[in-house]
């Protein structure tokens, strides 16, 4: 019984701990090591947590994202999507994205 705990625990400490990139409000650049031309720098929104994912490395989490185009651009509030840029086909995100991003935040404040 203690180790169904311990495991049960831990799991959900995991879980908690996998989520963080959603805290707050969050800006979050899904991309791979083809596609990085395309990135937006998200230095530019250094008041905000933001976080650069690969596919190379975090598959996972592109998965439980659904996250299809790359680059793809996901704004988190508190856990919730609050606004999803795609790149589409031609692997390019819309010109006006940072300021998508900042109206999006700004709203948010």
């Amino acid at each position: 019984m203690k180790n169904l705990i311990l495991i049960l625990l831990l799991s959900i400490g995991l879980e908690g701990f996998s989520q963080e990139y959603k805290n707050n409000i969050s800006i979050c650049q899904f991309s791979s090591s083809f596609s990085s031309s395309s990135n937006i720098n998200l230095r530019n929104f250094k008041a905000n947590h933001f976080y650069n994912f690969k596919i190379e490395n975090d598959k996972n989490i592109f998965n439980k994202e659904n996250v299809k185009y790359l680059p793809t651009i996901i704004v988190f509030k508190n856990g919730k999507e609050v606004l999803r840029l795609e790149s589409g086909i031609n692997m390019k995100l819309p010109k006006d994205s940072e300021k998508r991003i900042r109206n999006k935040i700004n709203s948010l404040l």
